[in-house]
């Protein structure tokens, strides 16, 4: 697509091909009509943003209609951090739903890393079927849960029960897929509100059945782009946005 830009850009005229059985409209008529309409338009490409085009991929909350940027590596590193410093608590370990398993790593820090492995009719599940719960993890150690087990959802201890970390981080990650929550629309329930799913008969963990159960509004990656196309009548702003 970006290579594709770039031509347009050096060609003299781009025609856009949609609604063939229309006549061309000039762009001053296109921006005095009122909308909604249908228009074939015959113009030239001035300009597109956003020039990368990662820069295009934004989260979109479809209840509040915002738009946020997808946080990046040091964003998810960041409330890792922060969650690190909390220790796993004992007394929220091995219950009826999920079995835990703790050590303490060999580095410098020591920290105290808990992983609880979701539990179905009280056995374990095949790892392509698992979902876990980490506490106390780097990205790296997440990165390599997540390349064996189905879903990897970052957790920290409470006095009474794990619970999600802040919505600035994912709050659930499948595959190489991080899956983010509006800080606006969600209310995150703690964890043991996922017990509910394991006792299903075959539980999914599928994202949005996950997101629901935890509270989460869960936010849409969306393509955005715009350009500007002009023609000896006028300019006319476009923007494409699509899931």
């Amino acid at each position: 697509l970006e290579l594709h830009l770039q031509r347009c850009q050096q060609l003299s005229v781009t025609v856009l091909t949609d609604h063939q059985d229309l006549s061309n409209t000039e762009l001053k008529t296109v921006t005095n009509s009122t909308a909604p309409q249908q228009y074939r338009i015959r113009a030239k490409l001035r300009t597109y943003k956003p020039q990368k085009l990662h820069q295009s991929i934004k989260l979109h909350c479809s209840k509040c209609n915002s738009l946020q940027e997808v946080p990046d590596r040091d964003d998810f590193d960041f409330v890792l951090h922060g969650s690190a410093g909390t220790a796993p608590n004992p007394e929220l370990h091995n219950t009826s739903w999920y079995e835990s398993v703790t050590w303490t790593t060999q580095d410098q820090k020591q920290r105290e890393i808990a992983i609880h492995f979701v539990k179905h009719d009280e056995m374990l599940q095949y790892p392509e079927d698992t979902l876990l719960m980490i506490e106390g993890g780097t990205l790296k150690e997440i990165w390599k849960l997540t390349k064996r087990f189905k879903c990897v959802i970052p957790v920290r201890s409470t006095e009474d029960d794990l619970e999600l970390l802040d919505l600035s981080a994912p709050f659930l990650l499948q595959g190489n897929v991080k899956y983010y929550g509006c800080k606006q629309c969600s209310t995150p329930k703690p964890m043991k509100s996922l017990s509910s799913m394991a006792a299903e008969q075959h539980p999914s963990w599928e994202p949005t059945e996950i997101a629901q159960v935890l509270g989460i509004e869960l936010l849409q990656y969306v393509f955005i782009m715009k350009f500007t196309l002009v023609d000896e009548t006028g300019s006319l702003n476009a923007y494409n946005f699509d899931y």
